[in-house]
């Protein structure tokens, strides 16, 4: 069984995630640690809980979402892993972390390239990927069937969805990816997002703005 982690990183205040096992074993999703501070936030957490980081991901490669790739490459040796599509992102961030005053170290070790319908493992657990662009054009999910539970990144928010004005963005593929890939999925479902507060799939198809009265 996984238990998830939440911080609170970086002036852009992106969710990165922890999940970890009864063994220990864990895996770091988004890390957005920008500072120093941040940095040793999270290696205080693994360290306090005994944990042992096992694998690296991103749901997507936007800056805030990658910050901490490098940090965390380079502090436990974990390998990247990101959907093929997100590599332009990826290789785009620090341009964009000039562009927004936020200059930082990319991440560039090895990638490892992950599709909608590959399994992450941690020890027994398992995730689903889920394939959901729109708000990047690689953007990728974490779905816990057994726990029910998904990591979105960012294109579900709570009574919102992903901004679609950045490059590689746009607005009718994510609206599909909502109501094609996560819509489908129970509504008891909780989505861990890449900023603010989860919500569950249920509560999104009623109260949701962006999917309920049309294309907004």
């Amino acid at each position: 069984m996984l238990t998830i982690h939440l911080f609170e990183f970086s002036p852009i205040m992106e969710n990165s995630y922890v999940l970890f096992n009864e063994s220990g074993d864990c895996m770091i999703i988004d890390p957005g640690c920008y500072d120093q501070r941040e940095e040793q936030q999270l290696k205080a957490f693994i360290d306090q809980h005994k944990l042992t980081p096992r694998l690296l991901l991103n749901t997507h490669c936007h800056l805030d979402h990658v910050f901490g790739n490098d940090f965390v490459h380079r502090t436990w040796k974990l390998e990247l892993h990101i959907h093929p599509t997100e590599k332009l992102v990826l290789d785009f961030a620090p341009d964009s972390g000039k562009r927004w005053n936020l200059p930082f170290r990319n991440y560039d070790g090895p990638l490892h390239y992950i599709r909608g319908g590959d399994t992450i493992r941690l020890g027994t657990d398992e995730l689903k990927v889920i394939e959901a662009p729109g708000h990047s054009p690689g953007h990728v999910c974490f779905y816990s069937e057994s726990q029910q539970f998904v990591i979105g990144g960012d294109v579900l928010f709570r009574r919102s969805i992903g901004r679609t004005d950045l490059p590689g963005g746009n607005h009718s593929q994510l609206l599909n990816s909502i109501r094609t890939q996560l819509f489908t999925l129970p509504d008891a479902v909780r989505v861990y997002p890449g900023h603010g507060e989860s919500t569950t799939i249920g509560f999104e198809k009623k109260n949701n703005p962006f999917l309920n009265g049309g294309d907004r």
